[in-house]
């Protein structure tokens, strides 16, 4: 059941109805097998969490039951591609049928017809439904209503936006230090992170800031898009803009300042949004940032800084130009093939003798966090009980270590039969190659990620860190 109105279709209306059935046709039902999506819609089937559980222990073996009772077949899916899917799958995987105790239908070839023909009417009923919500939700919109969760500086009450006081202040704190031009948009994200956390608990983004500043409920207006989001076009041509009854935060000053800001923003940085162009150095897609371990990106064509310093999520500027940070990684280059640096090797797959047995217990130590997340899931999706998921966690938790503790061990082996020759030669010719000014920059950016994994460079504490392949 979805909505509140489907009182005759109600979870304890249809229960009863397939317990009756259920006994007037010998079938036995336990409580442990009554799977129950009460207020979610049968639209999608990976967002109904019983439903779900429900095939997960279909597939146990040997099959915990015979048949799937439901009340009708729009109960069990109102898509027809998952309801195909998934009477598929319990048929031919399972042996499992889906039964509908209201819509009798015979096992015949006549039968296959009539339940499509089920199917597609419950999913007909369902985009409909779809589109008159859509349209009420417009015609609040026009009204002016507000009808989403509501935004950061609000909180709802009897379905009407209050001002929350103490959220309240941080937006105007941070409307009036953008529109006074005391920050740029990326010093006004850390000046949000130094105020606090967003409601999830999470640092303030780029998108997050960007969000607030653009969005006219603070000047007392509702904004609505009918057809899917505005994906950060604030001014898509659908949009419907209203003037609504809560109370604003910001004034209509600081509103304009603002925006005439972010258009100038938007001119400013326009010449740096080509996706297409061309490769600047070779040091592209190999450096990371010190601080946070994020990607360091090219900026105004001379500079590399940090991707997530962008984003207002790392506190530590790694703007540099490029030039110095290429030059630097040449000199290690050249320090680590003339003898300056001590290498330490990393067994790979090359080396001979157990790296077999290495790259095995990889591959299993790789697969353990995979593991684990289907653990979690199972047990979140109800299919194992607390005390089963702590035993498998328990478990997975051990399997690591004794993986970590045999790594480590052949990794000893390993470094003990390697000879360094062969990657001081690889070096040295790649320096030859990154300092040959006949070589092109795509030739350079090929060779130095042959070699290179990457690179963490730490501005405050001017060091490189470089991690051969």
């Amino acid at each position: 059941m979805s909505t509140d109105d489907q009182t005759e279709f109600s979870p304890d209306a249809q229960l009863k109805a397939v317990k009756n059935y259920a006994n007037q046709n010998d079938i036995i039902l336990t409580k442990e097998h009554i799977y129950i999506d009460e207020g979610i819609s049968g639209k999608r089937a990976d967002k109904r969490p019983q439903f779900m559980t429900m095939i997960a222990t279909a597939k146990i073996k040997p099959k915990p039951f015979d048949v799937i009772l439901v009340h009708k077949f729009d109960r069990f899916a109102r898509s027809r591609e998952d309801s195909i899917v998934y009477k598929s799958l319990l048929k031919k995987e399972c042996d499992i049928k889906v039964i509908s105790i209201t819509e009798s239908i015979e096992n015949d070839k006549f039968s296959v017809i009539l339940e499509a023909m089920l199917e597609a009417m419950a999913e007909y009923y369902s985009l409909n439904l779809a589109d008159e919500v859509t349209k009420g939700m417009t015609e609040k919109a026009e009204r002016g209503e507000f009808q989403t969760r509501p935004p950061f500086g609000y909180r709802v009450e009897n379905k009407k936006l209050i001002v929350s006081p103490k959220e309240a202040n941080f937006v105007k704190i941070i409307f009036q230090s953008f529109a006074n031009r005391e920050n740029s948009l990326f010093g006004t994200i850390r000046l949000a992170n130094s105020l606090g956390k967003s409601r999830t608990g999470k640092e303030f983004s780029n998108h997050t800031i960007n969000y607030i500043l653009n969005n006219p409920v603070y000047i007392g207006k509702v904004r609505w898009t009918p057809h899917g989001g505005m994906n950060n076009n604030f001014n898509h041509p659908d949009m419907i803009l209203r003037d609504s009854d809560h109370e604003p935060i910001i004034d209509i000053e600081t509103w304009d300042k603002v925006q005439e800001r972010m258009r100038e923003n938007k001119e400013l940085y326009r010449q740096f949004e080509n996706k297409n162009s061309p490769i600047s150095t070779w040091l592209k897609g190999l450096m990371k940032c010190g601080a946070c371990g994020r990607s360091m990106v090219i900026h105004r064509s001379r500079f590399m800084q940090c991707n997530a310093y962008f984003k207002g999520s790392c506190k530590v500027s790694a703007h540099t130009a490029i030039e110095i940070l290429e030059s630097a990684v040449l000199e290690e280059l050249k320090k680590t093939y003339t003898g300056e640096i001590e290498i330490n090797i990393v067994p790979s797959v090359a080396d001979t003798g157990t790296s077999l047995e290495y790259d095995m217990l990889q591959d299993r130590l790789s697969k353990i966090t995979d593991k684990e997340d289907r653990v979690k899931i199972a047990y979140e999706d109800g299919i194992d009980s607390l005390s089963e998921y702590k035993e498998k966690k328990q478990r997975l938790s051990d399997e690591r270590e004794d993986l970590k503790n045999a790594l480590e061990l052949l990794k000893g082996k390993l470094i003990e039969n390697r000879h360094n020759n062969e990657i001081v030669k690889k070096i040295m010719s790649v320096y030859e190659l990154l300092t040959d000014e006949s070589i092109n920059i795509e030739q350079k950016y090929q060779t130095a990620h042959m070699l290179i994994e990457k690179i963490t460079y730490s501005k405050p504490e001017k060091t490189l860190k470089l991690v051969y392949k």
